[in-house]
């Protein structure tokens, strides 16, 4: 069954690795296959990835939508995973659910978890500061 994309005037998304920006009209898209996909709410650009869980964000949003440097993204991932966990070892119920879904090649689903991190990272730091 397709996928039917909806984007709005100038939205952008990545579509199996492109990045494409629709023009100044509504489009819809019937995606054939499963193939990659985010959409522009989803997509965090290197220069936003200025936190800790934004950075493992960042990188499992990489391993997603770039698969030929699945290794480099995986050694990066666990540094990370074990610098956040030593600042915030509570984390680690969200750490093993994200990690259980790169070790099965669940990408998207560890993007998604990967947001509830930087939603954690982000009441930490409302409650300590």
């Amino acid at each position: 069954m397709a996928l039917k994309i909806v984007l709005k005037p100038h939205e952008k998304m990545i579509l199996a690795g492109a990045a494409i920006t629709n023009g100044p009209a509504t489009s819809t898209f019937l995606i054939e296959n499963e193939v990659p996909l985010l959409r522009q709410k989803d997509i965090l650009a290197e220069s936003q990835a200025d936190s800790p869980a934004r950075r493992i964000y960042y990188v499992v949003q990489l391993m997603y939508i770039d698969r030929a440097k699945l290794l480099d993204y995986h050694a990066t991932y666990w540094k990370l995973v074990r610098d956040f966990l030593g600042a915030a070892p509570s984390s680690l119920k969200l750490i093993d659910g994200i990690s259980e879904h790169i070790v099965a090649e669940r990408y998207y689903q560890a993007l998604k978890t990967s947001r509830k991190l930087v939603e954690y990272e982000k009441t930490l730091l409302e409650a300590s500061g």
